[in-house]
């Protein structure tokens, strides 16, 4: 049983693979928080208990003038409200018809069900023994469902919140967060990911003050400035060693995330939908429900924490028919011809990749409508006769008999102003009437908060999916949503807009993905600007940067796996010069660093040379080969490429019978240190045979001597010359017994 319920003590105890989640309801009825860490036994934790109330309020007991110690404001909690003596982030706030903000949800009931039930109109994790809490509101006839999900097979905890509004008037919801978490200790660090485009994915680590650290997004989106996530973790934990909690919030709109330092010794995490413009009408009888987060916990470190994410993920969250099987390995159309993809641009692409392993063609932006630039065309999705005068389907033929699938781009949620269908339509685009929306792009956003909109949109982008064979789908999402406003609802419902649109995006996916069960769907916004669980929910993989060079790439896939599996983080091999940065790195540097993913090419082929083709045949038969731990493994890492001129990590299989490891040294610098890095994750008494292919390296060694002595970097060539910059060493290590 991984929920346990005390009836004496009124203590429930949640266990997963290595973690112990406790708490319990106190004298008040109030649930009490005790202990989130590695697994300990079924313990009254009571002794813990200290009432320290100093200048706090008490909490009101009926019956009593003074409470004996206890306050809403010492409570480590479960739900919290604001008033009462709460005066920490609440993590709920309604306003009643009377005007009143105050709340005081106390136990009722509870259940535990074997298998956790669905999140109605939004992703969330799979299967899981689940706790439901449900608590009463003192005062009136409100209700809050808390759900706990645990699995035996990861250390991670699920936590969302529902609403229940069992009153007879309309209740209006100020704050709704997805859960609240005091965690013992006033001296942690915080670890973030702030994001930018093409700069995705860059990890904060900041000594919390006392107050309130805060992210957020209120773009509509989930990570065009930071992730949903966040992870709080001790002052000496490093990758490998101390304890690393962390919260990732399942949700692809405008989030919040907070960290609050108290005085009472305790840290406070809460979040969820961010209520920042955000209001919600929840009428008699209805229910309102949150996004799911995620919480995982490792005393491993930081590596440990992101091991939890990656596995609870692939097994319970990422696309089922996809998260298992080998990922198209793409070539796609857009640095190579961007909006020129004409059949007679195309054809010597497809023509040069042949019988390399490259397995699928995308056709990227510019295919449909007027759309030659980025000026004109967009939401018009038929395919353009002037580019394409006898239809797709020459096109997708000759990809077919190539020996390959056929992949196409979309934006669905955008529009052009020249276009056909804003011409016809100009109020779907969301926008403030009589204002001029902002354009980014050239483009405004379809308000897919209405079902008129996202009607069209299915049936347009199903029927160039019906009427064409095709195997898989680009989702891209350009620019995030400025004016928070839809014609379609209310005064007095328009700050539901932002949550509205991500019921919207994710009804649109339940459609088009699950309409199209045999289409594998990416995801990509601008680059990484939507790279969320949600998103994972629907899209085995999310294009993780616009920026394909292979040094940034090192920064942003680093920054990206703190939280999410290599198999979810599309990676490609492009040109040089860079078409982001300038930048010239070796053609092998390049394959390298996107074989730590789900992997492809995106360059102009017909401009490569014999030498080159050759090495794409080597990089993709290398690719395949070692696959599996790209979808299965344990990923540790070893140097961090923000603060060193190294990267390096260890991929290694679950049975450790095999490893990679991929270390590029940035700069070259003559008379240089002799550089050993140190893989981990190996069986210390196992024999590995370890190969380098550049250097003619084949060595013999126990899985301890290849941790714990390491494996050095060469200095030259097997030439003797000095290798050059951004140059990238792998080890292929196997298990001999």
């Amino acid at each position: 049983m991984a929920i346990y319920f005390n009836p004496e003590t009124k203590f429930f105890y949640l266990e997963g693979k290595n973690i112990s989640y406790v708490f319990g309801i106190n004298r008040t009825g109030f649930p009490e928080h005790y202990y989130f860490g590695t697994r300990i036994g079924r313990d009254d934790l009571a002794y813990t208990y200290e009432a320290n109330i100093g200048d706090s309020a008490e909490a009101a007991v009926p019956g009593k003038v003074h409470a004996g110690g206890l306050s809403y404001n010492v409570y480590r909690s479960e739900i919290s409200f604001f008033g009462n003596g709460e005066f920490r982030e609440c993590s709920i706030q309604l306003l009643q018809k009377s005007g009143s903000r105050l709340n005081e949800f106390l136990y009722e009931t509870h259940e535990i069900l074997s298998e956790k039930p669905a999140l109605a109109g939004m992703p969330s994790m799979r299967g899981g023994e689940t706790l439901k809490l449900t608590l009463k509101d003192k005062l009136s006839e409100m209700r809050v469902h808390l759900f706990y999900t645990v699995y035996d097979d990861v250390s991670v905890i699920c936590r969302r919140m529902e609403v229940e509004n069992r009153t007879d008037e309309d209740v209006k919801l100020l704050r709704a967060y997805s859960f609240v978490l005091d965690v013992v200790g006033s001296d942690h660090d915080l670890l973030t990911i702030e994001n930018a485009w093409a700069r995705e994915g860059k990890p904060e680590r900041t000594p919390l003050p006392h107050g309130i650290v805060c992210v957020d997004e209120k773009s509509a989106s989930s990570t065009r400035r930071h992730s949903p996530a966040m992870a709080l973790i001790g002052k000496h934990t490093t990758e490998d060693f101390g304890s690393a909690l962390g919260v990732n919030l399942i949700y692809s709109a405008s989030y919040t995330l907070k960290a609050e330092v108290g005085t009472k010794g305790y840290t406070r995490l809460t979040g969820g939908i961010n209520d920042f413009d955000f209001t919600w009408e929840l009428g008699a009888g209805e229910t309102f429900a949150t996004p799911e987060a995620v919480l995982a916990y490792s005393a491993e470190g930081i590596g440990g924490m992101s091991r939890e994410y990656h596995d609870a993920y692939r097994k319970y969250l990422i696309n089922e028919r996809f998260v298992n099987k080998p990922h198209p390995l793409v070539i796609n159309s857009w640095e190579a011809v961007y909006f020129g993809c004409t059949p007679d641009r195309l054809i010597p692409i497809i023509d040069k990749v042949r019988g390399t392993g490259i397995d699928t063609f995308v056709l990227d932006d510019g295919w449909f409508g007027s759309r030659r630039n980025d000026r004109s065309g967009l939401g018009d999705w038929t395919v353009s006769p002037e580019v394409f005068p006898d239809g797709l389907k020459p096109v997708i033929d000759y990809v077919h008999d190539a020996g390959m699938k056929f992949g196409i781009w979309f934006e669905p949620e955008m529009v052009n102003p020249d276009s056909d269908l804003y011409r016809a339509h100009p109020d779907w685009a969301i926008s403030v009437p009589d204002t001029t929306p902002c354009v980014s792009r050239r483009q405004v956003v379809l308000d897919i908060t209405r079902a008129d909109v996202r009607d069209y949109i299915v049936e347009a982008v199903s029927k160039i999916l019906r009427e064409n064979e095709i195997d898989y789908v680009k989702w891209d999402f350009n620019r995030a949503v400025t004016e928070n406003f839809s014609r379609a609802l209310p005064a007095g419902k328009q700050q539901e807009m932002h949550h509205r649109y991500a019921l919207g995006l994710y009804d649109l996916c339940e459609r088009l993905v699950n309409g199209f069960p045999h289409i594998f769907f990416e995801g990509c916004a601008g680059g990484g600007g939507r790279f969320d669980p949600a998103i994972l929910y629907y899209f085995p993989q999310i294009w993780a940067s616009d920026d394909t060079d292979a040094y940034m790439r090192t920064q942003i896939q680093y920054g990206t796996s703190l939280f999410y599996p290599l198999s979810a983080i599309s990676c490609h091999t492009s040109i040089c010069p860079n078409h982001q940065t300038e930048r010239t790195t070796p053609f092998t540097t390049r394959a390298d660093i996107a074989h730590l993913g789900a992997t492809g090419y995106e360059l102009d082929t017909t401009k490569i040379t014999p030498e080159e083709l050759e090495e794409i045949k080597t990089q993709v038969a290398e690719y395949r080969d070692m696959e599996d731990l790209v979808l299965y493994g344990d990923l540790y890492r070893m140097e961090n490429t923000f603060d060193s001129n190294y990267f390096a990590v260890t991929v290694v299989s679950k049975d450790k019978s095999k490893a990679k490891v991929t270390a590029m040294r940035a700069l070259c610098r003559p008379n240089d240190e002799h550089k050993r890095i140190f893989p981990r994750g190996l069986d210390a008494d196992a024999l590995y045979e370890v190969k380098n292919r550049d250097y003619g390296l084949c060595l013999h060694l126990t899985g301890a001597a290849i941790m714990n002595v390491g494996l050095v970097l060469p200095l030259k060539t097997a030439e003797g010359k000095m290798p050059g910059d951004f140059k990238t060493f792998v080890f292929d290590i196997r298990m001999e017994r």
